[in-house]
């Protein structure tokens, strides 16, 4: 493994019941005195089996619904676990792999952990090295949490792995964290194969996803990596519940150390919650003054307010400019400085425009689409109803959509024609994703599909695109895949060098998706342009103009594409809404 640079190696749930009333006896019915039922006891989860002689406990990774007999289900460890010396055949494709959540639980079982084989060898590149001095430096002087907010493909992964495991070293402790974005069928395989690659500096991981947070809530560890540490920017969700108690952002003690990592920490200063703790570390305030982000940032004189849908920030493009400073001189000007970015050396994405001039039938369709949503959207907005809002906004963008699909597929043909690999973004399956997939097929094109867990081996599928044999890639996921030219692959081989060129099928209202996006083939020295597609002199065109301009500004800087989500919603005639409806899925 490649060598260390700074020092060298070494609810409980009760039920309960009302006491029962007592009721007037009649002269036939003799009084009964009332009586309380005590609460039922928690029954007490079983005992683990006892592994005998050459045995262990396995932990396996079985998916939802599928067989594992044999193994046994447990509840308290929400995984099958089996005994013995050796995996049957009809378990052994459920064998735990390194650095899972499955592993790491199976290594707590066992007196031994499972011996790791070695990974593929990576080599960090001088950034890496650079950005891990940074986070450990932070950690050194008692920071509590780190923003990386490095561009895409700049090498966040890496340096997180060199910097957990010198923090880990520091804190003696061995227990590292890392939460990934979906798809976990190739974001953990990503992570795991980094770890390995990069060197586990001999520290027990855990990689799981976002949505598995739940799992891991009660466990404890010493350093935990956020990677889209955006997809916690609500504090309204379980998944900020879960957050809160393995991030220790509720705790004043044992709490772990936070690497917090995106490339686009929010949309406003209102969704940092996740970087309270180190905001209150910086004022030297006790952690409970920022429970409440939004009234601490009021009470601090910035330019948020209590709206009909919540906290808002303010729409003046000044005051936003002076929270901004403000807010960046938190992380900034701490010594040593608590957060980092560093944009890609090899220059900003282009994303331009892509008008689709429609036929007189497609016109006709698309004009009666948008009477139809402005009728829906004004009785929605008459009676405050904010799910039927929602809905209207959402049925006409997949019919908008929908209706430039021979474009689009047309668009595809031409680039796989002059020997280009396309990644095709799209937000909707039924409306575009399968329709778009079908079209390509139908005229001989190999096509990728990234969405849909229940459908495709996801990592199949994107290797089917990397390797060439598929030129084309369809995906729904915004963020940790990589489908750029000349990538290292799993099995030592590259990625084919074929030019990339992306294309969002519908413009995205929010910059922080955007920006994610056009990084799935705009990244690691690799360039690749993206277009954005619109039906011309319609509202989408409009929607596409202020998403193009936007960009550029949405990147570490928290809040940048705000007023760009408030243009789109006034020229949607949702401006009533709250935005998570526009940025939200």
């Amino acid at each position: 493994m490649p060598g260390r640079r700074r020092r060298s190696s070494s609810t409980t749930r009760t039920r309960s019941t009302s006491s029962t009333s007592s009721r007037t006896a009649s002269s036939r019915t003799p009084s009964k005195r009332a009586t309380t039922k005590k609460p039922a006891a928690k029954k007490p989860a079983p005992e683990l089996p006892t592994p005998g002689p050459g045995e262990r406990v396995w932990v396996l990774a079985v998916p939802f619904r599928a067989p594992a007999p044999g193994a046994q289900w447990r509840p308290d460890l929400q995984a099958h676990i089996w005994v013995g010396a050796d995996l049957p055949g009809e378990l052994a494709a459920y064998e735990s792999a390194p650095y899972t959540f499955e592993r790491f639980l199976e290594d707590e079982l066992n007196a031994e952990p499972r011996p790791v084989p070695a990974g593929r060898p990576l080599t960090p590149r001088e950034e890496q090295w650079a950005g891990a001095d940074a986070i450990v430096a932070h950690a050194e002087a008692g920071g509590r949490v780190f923003l990386l907010g490095d561009d895409p493909g700049v090498g966040k992964t890496g340096t997180a792995i060199l910097a957990a495991r010198e923090i880990a070293e520091q804190r003696g402790g061995n227990r590292v964290l890392v939460v990934a974005d979906r798809p976990a069928a190739i974001t953990i395989p990503h992570w795991t194969r980094s770890i390995a690659g990069f060197g586990d500096g001999g520290l027990r991981w855990c990689v799981t996803t976002w949505d598995r947070l739940a799992k891991v809530s009660k466990l404890g560890f010493d350093v935990v990596i956020g990677d889209e540490a955006h997809m916690v920017r609500h504090t309204t969700t379980q998944r900020w519940k879960h957050w809160k108690a393995v991030s220790g952002a509720g705790r004043v003690k044992d709490a772990p150390f936070v690497l917090a990592a995106t490339a686009t920490p929010a949309h406003t200063p209102l969704e940092l919650p996740y970087l309270a703790p180190q905001f209150a570390q910086h004022h030297d305030e006790p952690l409970r003054a920022w429970s409440d982000l939004p009234a601490r940032l009021s009470a601090l004189g910035f330019a948020v307010e209590k709206g009909r849908y919540g906290w808002q920030w303010t729409e003046d493009p000044d005051a936003r400019r002076a929270d901004l400073s403000r807010l960046q001189g938190w992380l900034t000007d701490a010594q040593p400085p608590a957060t980092l970015h560093r944009p890609a050396p090899w220059g900003p994405v282009s994303v331009t425009g892509t008008p689709v001039a429609l036929t007189p039938a497609e016109r006709a369709s698309y004009e009666s689409g948008w009477q139809e949503f402005r009728a829906e959207m004004q009785l929605a907005r008459k009676g405050r109803q904010t799910a039927r809002g929602r809905a209207a906004l959402l049925r006409f963008r997949q019919k908008a959509g929908l209706i430039r699909v021979q474009a689009t597929v047309d668009w595809v043909k031409a680039q796989v024609e002059a020997e280009r690999q396309v990644a095709v973004s799209v937000e909707f399956v039924e409306t575009a994703a399968d329709p778009i997939r079908e079209a390509l097929l139908d005229a001989g094109i190999a096509v990728a599909g990234i969405y849909g867990r229940d459908r495709f081996d996801v990592e199949a599928e994107r290797l089917r695109f990397q390797s060439g044999k598929a030129p084309v890639c369809v995906f729904t996921v915004t963020a940790s895949i990589s489908l750029h030219a000349g990538e290292l692959l799993p099995d030592g081989s590259t990625a084919s060098d074929a030019p990339r060129v992306g294309l969002f099928h519908q413009p995205r209202f929010s910059g922080i998706q955007a920006r994610q996006v056009t990084g799935r083939t705009h990244r690691d020295g690799k360039t690749s342009p993206w277009r954005v597609a619109y039906a011309e002199d319609t509202v989408e065109e409009q929607v596409a103009r202020v998403m193009v301009e936007r960009l550029a500004v949405s990147g570490s800087t928290a809040g940048a594409d705000t007023s760009s989500l408030q243009e789109i919603a006034e020229l949607l005639d949702a401006d009533w809404l709250p935005a998570a409806a526009l940025t939200d899925a």
